[in-house]
C-alpha cells in the first residue's frame, strides 16, 4: 500500500507539472497501474481516451508540454476521436469520411494525409467502424454503430416473436372503457389502442392535446385486466413524474427502470437478465437517442409488447440519432399519428398556437375568447427583452399568476451566447432570484446557495444526466476541494472540483436542454440576433414547454422567421435506411 500511495504521489507531481489536475491521479494510476509514468510519457493522449473527465484538450496540452508535434500521428488519432465525440454530440451517429478529414484538419491544424493514415490505423485497431453509405464511406464510432446495428438486431426478433396472447376483442374492450369512463375516442385514438392490443412495437405520435396520454391509461386498463404486465417510463425525471401522475401507475426514468450499476458502469437488466413484464410503455420517445434505445432493447424480452409514446415534431434527442422520426420514416413500424385536437385541449391557447407553429402559421399574439394562458410581450431591442425577461419573471408573473420565479418559472433562449443568450441570462436572474453570499466560483461560473442548476453531461458515476434540474442544497468549501450538494428530485448529488463543470445555472436554459420537461410557466426570450437557431421545430418545441403559461418576449421578425424556416440541421443516422435494407420485420 506504501508503495502504491509512492506511486499515485509520482503521477500526481507528474500531472501538475504540465497544469493537469492531480485529482486524476488515483484514476490514471488505477487504469495503467506501475507503468503509468511511461505511458504518458510515451503518449499523454491515452488520457484522453482511457480516462472519464479527461479530455482531448486537457491531453493536448500535457503533450504540447512535453515538446510532442502537432503533426505527431498519436495527436491525429487523439484528434480523430475527439471530433467524431463532438460531433456525436451535436447528434451525428456517423460523419461522412471526407468531411470527418476537413474538420479535422482545419479544426487541429493537422495535414490530411496524416489523418487519413490515422484513420487507417484506427480502423485496423478497431476504433473506428467504417462503413459504405449509398456512394461515400462513413465513420462512425464503435460504441454508435455498435448500438445502431443491435437495435435493428433487436427489433427484428422482437417483432417476430409472438406476443403472450390474450383473448380481447378490442372494439369491445374499447367501448367498456368508454362506457366506464364516459368518454367516446376518436378513430385515430381506437386504431392506436387496437394495435397496441394485437401488435408488437407500435408507435404513438401527436401534438399536444391530441389525447397521447388518454390512450396511455386506456391501453393500461384493458390489458392489465387480463394479467398482462406493464411498466411505465420517460427519459427524464419530470416527465417520468408527470407519466405517473397522469395514469396513478408507477413510471421511472429509463436509467432507473434499467437499473444503471456505476461500479460496472453498465444496466444490470439487459439480455441476460431481462426485465420482468409483458408491455413496456415509454413516453416523451423523441428524446430517447440511439445508444439508450439500444440498452432498452437489449433488457427487453423478445414476447414483451413495445409502446413508443412522442412527438415527431419536436426537437430530436441531445444524444447521437433522430430515432423515432428514421423509425416512423423506414416505413417498418407501425405508426398511429394523432392530430385532432380535442375540445378540452382547444380551451388553451398554448396548445393551439403549437399547432399553428407546427403547421407554418403565425401564433395568435393576444389573448383569444377569454384565453388567457398564452401572451407576447413586444420588444425590439434585445437590451429591452433582457430587462422584460427579468421584470416578468421576478415580480409581474408571481404577482399576477402566484408562481414561484424559481421552481415555477423557467426561461429559455434559443442560444447560449449574446446578451439574451442563456449564460448572460443566468447571470442577471441569479443576481436578481438569489441573494445568497454563500457561494463558490468556477472558470466562468459562480454558483451559490439555493442556486437553480443543471447537469450537462450524463454522469453514471453520480447517476444524473444530462438535463436534470437540481437546487444547490449545501456548498463547503476545503483547502484543496469543495463539495456542493445539489438536491436532484430528493435526491441528494455531491460534487467536487474535478466534475463541478459538469453543472451549471439553470435559471434560463436552451430549449434543446428544455426536452422532456414540462414547467407551470415558460418566458421565452425570442430574438432576431438569434437567427441562426431560429427553426418552426425549435419554437415549436418550447411552447410545447409550458403547461399553465407561456410569455414570449421578443420582436415579431424573430417569431416570423422561426415559423417560416423548416430547414433541420442535418443529422447523420443511417438508422432509417438500414431498418429498410436489412431489417427482417
Amino acid at each position: 500500500a506504501w508503495e502504491r500511495q509512492k506511486d499515485i504521489r509520482d503521477v500526481m507531481i507528474l500531472l501538475q507539472s504540465y497544469g493537469v489536475s492531480s485529482a486524476y491521479a488515483p484514476r490514471i494510476y488505477k487504469a495503467y497501474g506501475k507503468d503509468t509514468i511511461g505511458i504518458l510519457h510515451n503518449n499523454p493522449y491515452r488520457l484522453a481516451m482511457d480516462i472519464y473527465g479527461i479530455g482531448f484538450k486537457t491531453a493536448d496540452r500535457m503533450a504540447s508540454s512535453m515538446g510532442i508535434s502537432k503533426q505527431s500521428p498519436k495527436r491525429a488519432k487523439a484528434g480523430v476521436l475527439y471530433v467524431l465525440g463532438q460531433l456525436s454530440d451535436k447528434g451525428h451517429v456517423y460523419f461522412p469520411y471526407e468531411d470527418l478529414v476537413n474538420i479535422t484538419s482545419e479544426d487541429l491544424n493537422i495535414d490530411k494525409d496524416i489523418i487519413e493514415n490515422a484513420l487507417k490505423e484506427l480502423s485496423e485497431e478497431s476504433l473506428v467502424v467504417m462503413r459504405k453509405i449509398t456512394n461515400s464511406s462513413a465513420v462512425y464510432l464503435p460504441s454508435i454503430y455498435a448500438s445502431e446495428s443491435g437495435v435493428i438486431n433487436r427489433l427484428s426478433l422482437i417483432m417476430k416473436t409472438a406476443i403472450k396472447h390474450v383473448a380481447i376483442d378490442a372494439d369491445k374492450a374499447i367501448e367498456w372503457f368508454e362506457s366506464r369512463h364516459g368518454i367516446t375516442l376518436a378513430n385515430k385514438q381506437r386504431e392506436a389502442v387496437s394495435s397496441a392490443i394485437n401488435g408488437k412495437v407500435v408507435i404513438i405520435t401527436g401534438g399536444p392535446g391530441t389525447g397521447k396520454t388518454t390512450l396511455i391509461r386506456v391501453i393500461i386498463e384493458i390489458l392489465e385486466k387480463k394479467g398482462i404486465r406493464i411498466q411505465l417510463c420517460a427519459p427524464t425525471g419530470r416527465a417520468a413524474k408527470r407519466l405517473g401522475q397522469a395514469t396513478g401507475r408507477s413510471a421511472k426514468t429509463i436509467h432507473r427502470l434499467l437499473e444503471f450499476n456505476p461500479s460496472e458502469m453498465q444496466f444490470d437488466r439487459n439480455q441476460k437478465r431481462p426485465l420482468k413484464l409483458d408491455m413496456l410503455i415509454i413516453d416523451e420517445f423523441s428524446m430517447v437517442d440511439i445508444v439508450l434505445f439500444y440498452n432498452v432493447l437489449k433488457a427487453l424480452p423478445n414476447h414483451a409488447r413495445l409502446i413508443l409514446v412522442g412527438d415527431v415534431d419536436q426537437l430530436p434527442s441531445v444524444g447521437p440519432g433522430n430515432v423515432l422520426k428514421d423509425m416512423i420514416g423506414s416505413g417498418k413500424i407501425k405508426t398511429v399519428k394523432l392530430e385532432r385536437i380535442f375540445r378540452q385541449a382547444r380551451k388553451s391557447l398554448i396548445i393551439v398556437n403549437a399547432h399553428r407553429v407546427n403547421k407554418g402559421e403565425i401564433p395568435y399574439l393576444s389573448s383569444r375568447h377569454g384565453k388567457m394562458d398564452f401572451f407576447f410581450v413586444k420588444r425590439e431591442s434585445s437590451e429591452e427583452v433582457l430587462e422584460t425577461v427579468k421584470e416578468f419573471v421576478s415580480s409581474r408573473i408571481p404577482g399576477r399568476f402566484g408562481f414561484d420565479p424559481i421552481d415555477d418559472i423557467q426561461v429559455l433562449a434559443p442560444m447560449h451566447k449574446g446578451l439574451v443568450g442563456v449564460s448572460n441570462l443566468n447571470n442577471h436572474l441569479q443576481a436578481l432570484l438569489n441573494p445568497s453570499r454563500n457561494g463558490i466560483k468556477r472558470a466562468s461560473n459562480e454558483f451559490k446557495l439555493g442556486d437553480k442548476v443543471m447537469q450537462l453531461r450524463n454522469n453514471y458515476e453520480l447517476g444524473v444526466f444530462n438535463g436534470d434540474m437540481g437546487r444547490i442544497s449545501s456548498i463547503r468549501q476545503a483547502k484543496d476541494d469543495v463539495e456542493v450538494r445539489v438536491d436532484f428530485y430528493g435526491r441528494q448529488v455531491c460534487y467536487n472540483l474535478q466534475n463541478l463543470d459538469e453543472l451549471s445555472l439553470a435559471y434560463a436554459c436552451s430549449v434543446h436542454k428544455s426536452q422532456g420537461n414540462e414547467f407551470p410557466a415558460v418566458v421565452i426570450a425570442l430574438h432576431s440576433q438569434h437567427y441562426i437557431m431560429l427553426k418552426r421545430n425549435l419554437l415549436y418545441t418550447a411552447i410545447t414547454r409550458g403547461k399553465r403559461l407561456v410569455v414570449i418576449v421578443g420582436n415579431f421578425k424573430a417569431i416570423a422567421m422561426a415559423v417560416n424556416n423548416i430547414k433541420e440541421n442535418e443529422r447523420y443516422t443511417s438508422l432509417r435506411q438500414r431498418l429498410r435494407d436489412e431489417a427482417l420485420l
